[in-house]
Formats: structure tokens, sequence, C-alpha cells
């Protein structure tokens, strides 16, 4: 059975006994889990700590870490999921599958078709919100790298001040580029995903001319929140680690 894995946002050192935040509190008390039991602690830096519950109380527990790994869980493949966003729980939903599949950073872009207006205030809550579900995925799938969610950007302002990339791809329901038709084996991909209404005419041309190849993905039209999980998952299949 695997040990309950949580994250803590502090430096963490062989030996070290420390009280543990509210909210991993919380979550023992859920899982039931006794004193003297042990549990995966990981603050993002690659690596994990085993650590035993030394006290448990209504309130409190605290923790010991007893060894630490550094295994290696990340695909060698770096893409940059440039995701338009959402409306409701279709973005969070994204978020978390492609960090369980792989992702490197996710960049969320406002594009002409958004559904969704946010100010500043709500959009530095959604922002907190994603990284935090990005937290909970790797807590789940067992990565010990967190992938950032990078700040909010309008598309406009993004494909003027690009990542380096060894491969662009925009999914575009008019692409003719199909993954399997790709030579070249790219290892930084960045790749482009509009919003429910797509990309609008000129913002798919602009990102074109500024590199990014028009990509399909079968002869189907895919959900802004089911695009970027199914190129996620042909990407590491065929170049990453699965």
């Amino acid at each position: 059975m695997n040990m309950p894995r949580f994250f803590i946002a502090q430096e963490l050192n062989c030996g070290d006994v420390f009280r543990l935040p509210e909210n991993i509190t919380r979550h023992i008390k859920v899982l039931r889990l006794k004193d003297g039991e042990n549990i995966t602690l990981f603050n993002g830096n690659g690596q994990e700590f085993r650590a035993a519950l030394n006290l448990i109380d209504k309130r409190h527990a605290t923790a010991q870490l007893i060894s630490v790994a550094a295994p290696s869980r990340e695909s060698p493949l770096e893409i940059t999921l440039m995701q338009a966003i959402s409306t409701g729980e279709r973005m969070d939903f994204t978020v978390q599958k492609c960090v369980e599949l792989g992702v490197h950073a996710i960049q969320p872009v406002v594009c002409a078709h958004n559904n969704v207006r946010l100010n500043d205030e709500r959009a530095a809550r959604r922002m907190a919100r994603w990284q935090e579900i990005a937290i909970a995925a790797c807590e789940q799938c067992g990565r010990n790298h967190v992938p950032r969610i990078l700040p909010l950007q309008k598309l406009e302002s993004l494909l003027n001040d690009l990542p380096a990339a060894d491969a662009r791809y925009v999914l575009s329901p008019a692409g003719t580029l199909r993954l399997r038709d790709v030579v070249a084996v790219p290892q930084r991909i960045s790749l482009l995903i509009g919003a429910e209404g797509g990309l609008a005419p000129n913002e798919e041309q602009a990102a074109i001319t500024a590199g990014f190849a028009p990509l399909k993905l079968g002869a189907r039209i895919l959900r802004t929140e089911t695009a970027g999980i199914a190129a996620m998952a042909a990407l590491q299949t065929l170049w990453g680690d699965f």
C-alpha cells in the first residue's frame, strides 16, 4: 500500500521534527492515521521524505523525517500547455489531468472566444486555485516537481514573447499535420489549445505566423477540456515516457 503523500512548502531535512500544517493535519484525521504511521512529504525540489507521525491529538500533528529519496517521475518530454481559460470546472479538470500526464508548465491564455472574463482579483483567485489543483495532482500521482501555473496572458502578448521550444503546435480542426507525420523528435514542446469556441481565425493565423504548426487530432472536434488531455497523452506515447 502506498503511503499518503503531502506537499509542504518549507525546507525539509532528514531528522527534522516539526508541526504539520493544519490542512495536512485535517487530512491525516480523515485518513485515520495513527501515531507512528508513515507518510511521504515533498516540497517540489525533486525529493521525497518518509516521515513518521510522532504525535497526533485533536488539533495537531508532528512528524519526523526519517529518510530521503529522489525518484525520477518526470517525463523526458518538456511540454508547456498554453490553454485558453474555460468556464466552470473545465479548466480545473484540464489542469488536474495534464499534471497527471506529465505537463511541465501550464500557461493560461485569454482569447477572443473565451466565455469567462476575469478581473485582476478573480484572476488571482483562479490562478491560486489552479496551482493548488496542480499540487494535489502531484500528491496523487507521485510527482516530486510541481508544474508551474504561469501568469495569465492575452494570446497577443504571449505570441510576442514565446518561450524557447523545439516544436510549437496549435490544435486546429483545419490542420493537416498529424503527429505520426512528424519526423524530428522534439524535447521541448509548446502546445496551444483554443477556448470553447476555438481560436478566432486571426488568432490562429497569428499563432501560425509565430511558428505554431496547425495540428489535427483525428476527424472529430474535441472540447477544449478534452483537447489538451488527448494531445498530452498522444505526445507522451510518441516521445515521452508512456
